[in-house]
């Protein structure tokens, strides 16, 4: 379909987005600058209930102002919710990306230390939680990927995709990075970023990407509670 239809009123579609992502970079570098250089970890906040109320809440509410900005727009087009090109080719190419960021993150972890900046993933298994746990590892697997890919890969970069592929890809990394709210993590975010960009526009489709991203934070929970000093993404 012509990128024309998204354009009609495009530019504001692109401030709400940008309003949108600068005030989660704001609030999450506000409230980390507030904590101060050591804020205090909470490593059994996967066990607890109220997080995964919070994350419903939140992410609830970042779904519903995406899905606000595509009103009127063809909405599946703007958040690029079709079939990919190739579902065999998305696969290798969602593959490769998996293992290079995890190469990548294990090559940069001792010098960044990132996994120790959020301070949030469990270091145990505690069976006792095991709902509670449970509850927040399907959120974090399942929704929260969905709600950060339609919102980078999919609105971000159909409406960055007008300065060029490349901006995009570079742009909505960035801005997924930054989003975060982290310093020494923010170069492997930014790299998964990029990686789910160049999947978004080789397969023409934020399907792959949300099954990557999925894939990538449930085996980064799963490794906090089964192998010492990982964490999640």
């Amino acid at each position: 379909m012509s990128a024309l239809p998204l354009r009609g009123r495009g530019t504001g579609r692109l401030a709400g987005w940008l309003g949108l992502v600068g005030a989660l970079v704001v609030l999450n570098y506000s409230s980390r600058l507030l904590a101060g250089d050591t804020p205090v970890e909470r490593r059994d906040i996967f066990y607890l209930w109220s997080t995964a109320v919070g994350t419903l809440v939140q992410f609830g509410l970042m779904l519903a102002i995406i899905l606000w900005i595509a009103a009127g727009a063809p909405a599946r087009e703007l958040l690029a919710l079709r079939r990919p090109r190739s579902w065999k080719a998305a696969a290798g190419w969602a593959a490769g990306v998996l293992v290079g960021i995890f190469v990548l993150s294990l090559v940069l972890g001792p010098l960044l230390r990132a996994g120790e900046e959020q301070g949030l993933t469990p270091e145990e298994w505690d069976p006792s939680r095991a709902t509670p746990f449970v509850a927040n590892f399907v959120l974090v697997s399942t929704f929260v990927p969905v709600v950060e890919e339609l919102m980078f890969r999919g609105a971000g970069f159909s409406l960055l995709e007008r300065f060029g592929g490349t901006f995009a890809i570079v742009g909505s990394a960035l801005l997924f990075g930054l989003a975060h709210g982290l310093v020494r993590a923010l170069p492997v975010l930014v790299a998964f970023g990029l990686g789910l960009g160049w999947l978004r526009r080789r397969s023409n489709s934020v399907v792959p990407g949300i099954v990557l991203h999925g894939a990538f934070n449930a085996i980064g929970l799963l490794a906090s509670v089964t192998l010492e000093g990982t964490g999640d993404g």
